[in-house]
């Protein structure tokens, strides 16, 4: 690498909020499993602490020898109500103490898995596991939990869409804070970094590394050389940026496995915003040509956005996944709160823009009187984004007690704040309690 390039990786760390987002190991519980569920949490805590034990001290080394910062290193595990189920017990919040435990232990910061794969119907250990939901997080202080609702091969369940519109008002009653390590899903991927809505899949390997990283800043200040010219410029300096930002995420990646002895995943490499000023990809979209984002012509600059960043990661890593393209959470982007606080962005136009992009409606922050239909109605319509579109979709929404429009809840740290978004008052209740499920799309019959 010649000195121009270097000096420019430089400028991009100290100046463009350039960083490796996340470490993330995933290990497989599946040899964990024990019908007595006291043995079952002791053999995942051991392993759990032996094979990430050093996850924390060689990204640090890492750091420290490259000079690119890694702003969280986390773990992610087989999911629990897979591992739980052969115990028979009524409750698995001890799972999840577990994985707490565990998370502290080695350092992490953040742990996900406690999660159920209900696209298709209920497993004893699901359905469990959903109710422990509440509990468990009211417990734990790094623990992650997701659970899947549908994909696009197998439809919608529609009575799990409506348990988690109550899991969610449960947790409001708790701590609203604690949705924000809730994520649920349509089209879950096995190997995902990012948090809350990270688990490994039973696909993986044993144990493996994957990374994710990200960097608005830095496409911003691309884009910022390359004002007036046309869209087809725009989308290839994109492309160029992403390449760039991906091969630093799979060198920092290939060593970490390397020096943990395990294998080397996946490089996912999104768009992740962070509330610091200059990190937005809300400020993305409005170098683009917009005057905020939220006004007409958003959700077709996102296309293109996302487009482009996969276009020059493929190009960079042979091992792309994860959830990789560009994050529109309402809270921890300050482009995007700043519209939000404006009524320019809305929950419709969040929906749209999620057609596009990665994930879905990610700490949407709502009144707190609002109905738990409501909530798994705003499921349903994400999860049917996902599966139309054979794309990951998800729903992270926090009601918050005693808030209405006009005001806002501070979340603090990478989760900045947000303001109450209004949501529509005619009820789907009616919709709702039907429960079954919505068949798979026709193109979902492929063989």
């Amino acid at each position: 690498m010649d000195l121009r390039r270097i000096m420019e990786t430089v400028n991009m760390i100290d100046n463009e909020n350039l960083d490796l987002r996340t470490t993330t190991m995933g290990i497989s519980l599946l040899d964990c499993i024990d019908s007595d569920s006291d043995r079952a949490c002791q053999k995942i805590y051991d392993k759990i602490t032996t094979k990430a034990e050093n996850l924390v001290k060689v990204a640090r080394e890492l750091e420290t020898e490259y000079g690119i910062p890694i702003a969280n290193k986390r773990i992610t595990v087989t999911p629990i109500s897979l591992i739980a189920a052969a115990s028979g017990d009524s409750d698995y919040v001890k799972y999840a103490v577990t994985l707490d435990k565990a998370a502290k232990a080695v350092g992490v910061d953040l742990i996900g898995g406690f999660s159920a794969l209900v696209h298709k119907g209920y497993q004893n250990g699901d359905w469990v596991l959903i109710k422990s939901i509440p509990q468990a997080l009211k417990e734990t202080e790094r623990v992650c939990s997701s659970v899947n609702v549908g994909s696009t091969r197998s439809g919608i369940n529609m009575d799990a869409v409506k348990e988690m519109g109550k899991i969610v008002i449960e947790n409001e009653k708790i701590n609203p804070l604690n949705n924000g390590n809730l994520v649920i899903f349509c089209n879950a991927v096995e190997d995902n970094p990012f948090m809350a809505g990270g688990f490994h899949g039973v696909g993986e390997s044993d144990v493996a590394l994957n990374v994710g990283v990200s960097g608005p800043g830095v496409v911003k200040t691309a884009l910022e050389k390359v004002k007036g010219e046309s869209m087809d410029v725009v989308a290839e300096t994109i492309k160029q940026t992403a390449f760039k930002v991906t091969r630093m995420g799979q060198l920092v990646g290939q060593e970490a496995s390397k020096r943990l002895g395990v294998d080397f995943g996946i490089v996912d490499l999104s768009l992740a915003p962070t509330p610091a000023q200059g990190d937005s990809v809300a400020n993305i979209l409005e170098e683009i040509g917009l005057e905020s984002v939220g006004t007409h012509g958003t959700t077709a600059a996102l296309a293109m956005l996302n487009d482009a960043v996969k276009k020059g990661g493929i190009m960079a890593c042979s091992h792309v996944g994860g959830l990789s393209g560009a994050f529109i959470p309402e809270s921890e982007d300050a482009g995007m709160i700043a519209a939000a606080e404006k009524g320019i962005l809305t929950v419709d136009k969040l929906e749209a823009m999620t057609a596009v992009c990665s994930v879905g409606l990610d700490m949407i922050a709502v009144p707190g009187d609002t109905p738990a239909e409501t909530i798994s109605a705003m499921i349903a319509d994400e999860a049917a984004i996902g599966m139309i579109n054979n794309k990951t979709t998800a729903v992270r929404v926090i009601p918050v007690p005693g808030k209405d429009v006009g005001d806002s809840i501070e979340f603090g740290g990478l989760f900045g704040y947000a303001p109450i978004m209004p949501v529509h008052k005619e009820s789907s209740a009616a919709m709702i309690n039907r429960g079954g499920r919505i068949p798979a799309p026709v193109h979902s019959f492929k063989n």
